[in-house]
């Protein structure tokens, strides 16, 4: 659940309280869960719309305000391009609407199937595998005119 929230967020610190909230409400929820969906499913959704609604409320500091971070171990050329390549991925992941990041990060972050994904988000099948064009596309040519500025 913390990976998923990383991945939502962006931001280690903000991911760790969003999980923590969700265990949480959990705990204090437990005796009404209903095994109508598996545990792993409510629990997710939890952790999604927690993160959502802190991607909604008001940052508290910009992503670039607080200067590049250096990767420690930037020995081979090789782990230079695959970092470059995974900041690029995840900036242009990051900028999708959120329902389209969600899609996103559940399905391919997490494994989810689009039926999962389609439940944690309250949406049909057919709603996910429109967000997940949708945002493939928007993926897609974020990262074409990255590549062009670089050239």
């Amino acid at each position: 659940m913390l990976g998923l929230a990383r991945r939502i967020l962006g931001n280690a610190a903000d991911a760790e309280d969003a999980v923590q909230e969700a265990m949480l409400r959990v705990w204090t929820h437990a005796p009404r869960w209903q095994p109508l969906a598996a545990f792993r499913t409510w629990l997710t959704r939890i952790v999604v719309n927690l993160c959502l609604d802190r991607k909604r409320r008001a940052p508290w500091v910009e992503l670039e305000a607080a200067g590049e971070i250096v990767d420690p171990t930037p020995d081979a050329a090789e782990q230079a391009e695959q970092s470059e390549r995974d900041r690029s991925v995840a900036k242009a992941t990051a900028e999708l609407p959120e329902r389209q990041r969600a899609a996103i990060v559940l399905t391919y972050g997490d494994g989810m199937s689009n039926a999962q994904v389609a439940e944690i988000l309250d949406t049909t099948v057919s709603a996910v595998e429109t967000l997940l064009v949708r945002a493939k596309q928007n993926l897609r040519r974020a990262l074409d005119s990255t590549g062009e500025e670089d050239s």
